[in-house]
């Protein structure tokens, strides 16, 4: 084979990479809307939908509890909806507690055209925060994350920040969540792949790959938090954990989830998920607390 033939060969399979990573950045940052109607019955929520500006509209499920209970925001992970969270909205419903479960901008029924990791989602975060605020008014808020939940509410350094927090299964940046996705599907040299897909990142999301790093900006929180993640996680990794929990200003925890993977804290066992999550809550959040 001629050199020349190397090198043409060499240059389609450049061109190819190229093109699957275009391909792959489309779909990954692309809304994942669905209809989802009115909340189950059991749960006896109320529809809201919330405006923010250069968002569009969030929709939700509301569930007024008990006054002085305290309020919960929960927060769905990446191309999931609220309902991911519905488990958890009926512990904290069944405590007294009020409830609001949201689809992050761009997945569900709320508003937005990109996917964003984190940084638009951020103002749906501050858009459900006030709304509690106002519909539960003096009473505190905690806040529970998954995966791009806990990034988006971390990004979001919202003022006056919640009374607690649970990170569930956080990435500590974009760049480490990707190239470990990458790693899992293509083996090793897949995570080489990572910066032609960050690269796309300011085209399609309009945010850098470095404004999508929240384990720098964690200290700034504010809150209580309760660092979650399950042993066998290969979306955000042990190591990557502990370097999030180290990242977390006082008072925080530590809740390492023994055989879960990514993102199933509470389905891989409820007892043990209510055993730790709820009196971290009510610690914070009850009057008098």
């Amino acid at each position: 084979m001629t050199r020349g033939a190397i090198l043409r060969g060499l240059a389609a399979v450049v061109a190819c990479a190229i093109l699957v990573c275009a391909a792959a950045g489309e779909l990954l940052s692309r809304p994942t809307k669905r209809t989802l109607g009115a909340a189950p019955l059991a749960l006896g929520a109320d529809n809201v939908l919330l405006d923010q500006p250069g968002v569009g509209a969030v929709a939700g499920w509301f569930v007024q509890g008990a006054p002085g209970r305290g309020a919960i925001l929960l927060l769905h992970g990446l191309r999931a909806d609220r309902r991911q969270m519905l488990a958890r909205a009926q512990l904290f419903k069944g405590l007294g507690y009020s409830v609001l479960l949201i689809d992050l901008p761009a997945h569900g029924e709320s508003g937005g055209d990109r996917i964003t990791f984190g940084w638009r989602e951020a103002r749906g975060v501050d858009a459900s925060l006030a709304y509690l605020r106002n519909v539960a008014p003096g009473e505190r808020i905690g806040v529970i994350g998954v995966s791009l939940g806990a990034a988006s509410l971390v990004l979001a350094g919202s003022a006056p920040p919640p009374a607690a927090v649970v990170l569930e299964s956080m990435a500590p940046t974009i760049a480490q969540a990707l190239e470990n996705r990458l790693r899992m599907r293509l083996g090793r040299a897949g995570a080489g792949l990572a910066p032609l897909l960050l690269w796309q990142l300011p085209l399609r999301a309009g945010v850098s790959a470095d404004q999508l790093r929240p384990i720098n900006v964690l200290a700034r929180l504010g809150a209580p938090v309760l660092v979650a993640s399950g042993t066998a996680d290969r979306h955000t990794t042990m190591a990557e954990t502990l370097d999030i929990f180290q990242a977390a200003a006082e008072p925080k925890e530590l809740w390492l989830v023994d055989g879960a993977a990514h993102g199933d804290l509470q389905a891989h066992d409820p007892d043990a998920y209510a055993a730790k999550v709820v009196p971290f809550m009510e610690r914070y959040l009850r009057a008098g607390g």
